[in-house]
């Protein structure tokens, strides 16, 4: 998942969504109010076909466009600092893994690090550090990137070095081998030792039975064992090639420069393969309940999920995923959401309550709910609870209130959070490696205006009607006293 050097971090398997609704979530920690969203002119009332305003429109003076070799360039200008994000996306992650070699992309993720013929181990990043610059790499389902921030004076070199690894990759068992223990370490600790960990790779299994995102990002264990250097090269070079890749360029920069660098660096490498439209295995519908469970006495706080599978940005119709969106912050997402004011404040029950979309997803994404027990409650209160605010919305709808409140929120969120330099790089680049369009995304805002609550009322009856794949983390049972005690009287056998 990341450059062995690196410190440790949360990986993007945990169950990820997209950018955006990240930035969001980070964002609402923000004065956000009606007042401000009113200053903004937001409605709620506008079609999704009418223009916004230019202050509504995310990225507005972006650029993007198409080297001859087909690598794809978004160049977004920022002068306040001169400081510049260099970030480089493949279209490449664990769900475009041959079957049999699951961890392949993040293992090539590592060993991107090991260095070319022009600039050989430890140079690359050796380099960047010198200069004060920060670096890392990241692998998702539908994607891996690469991305340093440096002085805007060292983009040239960046572009140069991100330029010679995309073709001259150079690798050796001696590096290899070792490499793929430091993966295999990784699993160990961050998945194999941390129950929460294992309860997502479990029920990811469970809920995508047929479709690869049922693999873990970082690989099952056996087949990261038998991964080598043909499998990592094999893998490099059918991916990373520049017509199957995006280049995002976000900070104190002129396009025409930008264009210009692109060309002389990026540009002249050749293309190495056509990697084709990414056709997954379908996942078929299912019926009945599926349920994974937990046990473990590292557990420290129980908890409870449920999770369906849903249409993602890309493979919603109209205003489905919109609505999706609109509906999990409802649920469990604001201050005011219904599981917290249900579960958390009104019944005491629940220490924390919410709800998530899984939207930034090539193909289905996933919709979930959770929530973690007070002390005095169970797990089976939990999905009591559950099942009745998911019944009393499927059975109400929502409120004309609910839906112009959630939509002010997420709206004035998405326009602070353009503040990120890093943040927008990040949502452009999973967006164009995830079947999205720029304008997708920058109309954002109008497609989440649009929605109504009848949208949000179809959405939830569409899919929260199914059964859902049910989650529970749990500490060990106490053992009985009296149990304990019959235990201990028992004689021993000294036969």
């Amino acid at each position: 998942m990341i450059k062995t050097s690196r410190a440790p971090r949360p990986l993007p398997f945990s169950g990820s969504i997209s950018t955006l609704r990240r930035l969001r979530r980070i964002m609402l920690a923000l004065p956000v109010t009606l007042a401000i969203a009113a200053s903004t002119g937001l409605t709620g009332t506008a079609n999704a076909s009418e223009p916004l305003q230019d202050d509504l429109i995310i990225a507005q003076n972006l650029n993007h466009f198409t080297l001859d070799n087909g690598l794809e360039v978004v160049v977004i200008p920022d002068r306040r600092a001169p400081v510049v994000t260099h970030m480089i996306w493949y279209k490449a992650g664990s769900a475009d893994e041959p079957e049999g070699q699951s961890g392949v992309a993040h293992f090539l993720e590592h060993l991107m690090f090991k260095g070319t013929a022009s600039h050989p181990d430890g140079a690359f990043s050796h380099m960047i550090a010198e200069r004060g610059g920060r670096e890392n790499a990241f692998t998702s389902f539908d994607y891996t990137a690469y991305f340093q921030r440096v002085a805007k004076e060292h983009l040239p070199l960046m572009m140069e070095l991100e330029a010679d690894r995309m073709e001259n990759l150079v690798l050796s068992d001696e590096v290899v081998t070792p490499e793929r223990d430091v993966v295999l370490e990784e699993r160990r600790l961050r998945v194999d030792s941390e129950p929460g960990s294992r309860l997502r790779e479990a029920v990811n299994a469970v809920t995508f039975v047929n479709h690869p995102y049922g693999s873990p990002i970082i690989g099952w264990q056996h087949e990261i064992e038998a991964l080598d250097k043909e499998a990592a090269i094999a893998f490099y070079d059918r991916f990373y090639t520049p017509n199957n890749a995006v280049l995002v360029v976000a900070g104190d920069v002129d396009v025409a420069d930008v264009r210009a660098l692109a060309e002389a660096t990026y540009g002249k490498v050749q293309r190495r393969a056509e990697p084709g439209e990414r056709v997954r295995s379908a996942e078929p519908p299912l019926s009945g309940e599926r349920r994974v469970s937990v046990i473990d006495p590292l557990v420290r706080q129980e908890s409870v999920s449920q999770t369906w599978i849903v249409p993602s940005q890309t493979t919603g119709t109209g205003r489905e995923p919109e609505a999706l969106d609109v509906l999990s912050y409802i649920l469990g997402n604001g201050p005011n959401s219904r599981l917290r004011k249900a579960l958390v404040l009104d019944a005491e029950a629940a220490i924390s309550a919410g709800a998530y979309y899984q939207s930034g997803a090539l193909d289905d994404g996933r919709f979930g709910v959770y929530a973690s027990p007070r002390p005095g409650f169970t797990l089976d209160d939990m999905e009591t609870l559950i099942a009745a605010e998911l019944e009393k919305l499927l059975d109400e709808g929502v409120s004309d209130e609910e839906v112009q409140r959630a939509k002010y929120s997420m709206i004035a969120s998405a326009i602070y959070a353009q503040d990120s330099q890093t943040g927008l790089a990040r949502l452009f680049g999973s967006a164009l490696t995830t079947g999205q369009t720029v304008e997708d995304v920058q109309t954002w805002p109008a497609q989440i205006d649009a929605v109504t609550r009848q949208d949000v009322l179809e959405a939830a009856r569409a899919y929260l009607t199914a059964d859902p794949v049910v989650g529970t983390l749990r500490m060990p049972a106490a053992e009985e006293p009296e149990a304990a005690a019959n235990t201990q009287a028992t004689p021993q056998d000294k036969s």
